[in-house]
């Protein structure tokens, strides 16, 4: 297959919503319901950026959409890809930062039946899509780490 007729690549976006960015203790994960493919998953909310927005506008309105909630972004976690992306399948890619909510309470709204917080030495209680796994390892791993003095 060529570099032209290859597929192109699409930009998701996701947020690791915790209770408190400066001090974590848990992470919000969110069971979809569809495609039928990936219903009962568990994985992060977001979803995809649409032409002309940016990473950071699609994931501010993603989480408004799915979950009812407005977010404040911490730091990015970063991933094994160029452009510091985490691999969805192969016509995806994420980006994934860190967030706590700011106003509302988060709800099952769109593409998800039900929410769970779970504790950071927890992060197994669900079963995380496949793609999400390397995420939570890696969530699991930067909040495990004591903050910087």
């Amino acid at each position: 297959m060529t570099a032209a007729s290859q597929p192109r690549v699409r930009l998701v976006v996701g947020a690791a919503i915790v209770d408190d960015l400066e001090r974590p203790t848990r992470l919000l994960s969110a069971r979809r319901t569809e495609p039928s493919a990936l219903a009962g998953g568990w994985e992060l909310p977001g979803g995809k950026v649409d032409e002309g927005e940016s990473p950071l506008s699609a994931l501010h309105r993603e989480v408004l959409e799915e979950l009812g909630v407005r977010i404040r972004l911490g730091t990015h976690v970063p991933g094994p890809r160029p452009g510091s992306t985490w691999p969805l399948g192969e016509r995806y890619e994420m980006l994934v930062w860190l967030a706590e909510v700011v106003e509302g309470d988060p709800q099952p709204i769109e593409d998800h039946d039900e929410l769970r917080w779970l504790a950071l030495d927890d992060l197994g209680a669900v079963g995380w899509l496949p793609a999400d796994l390397p995420i939570v390892e890696r969530l699991e791993a930067m909040l495990a780490s004591p903050p910087q003095p």
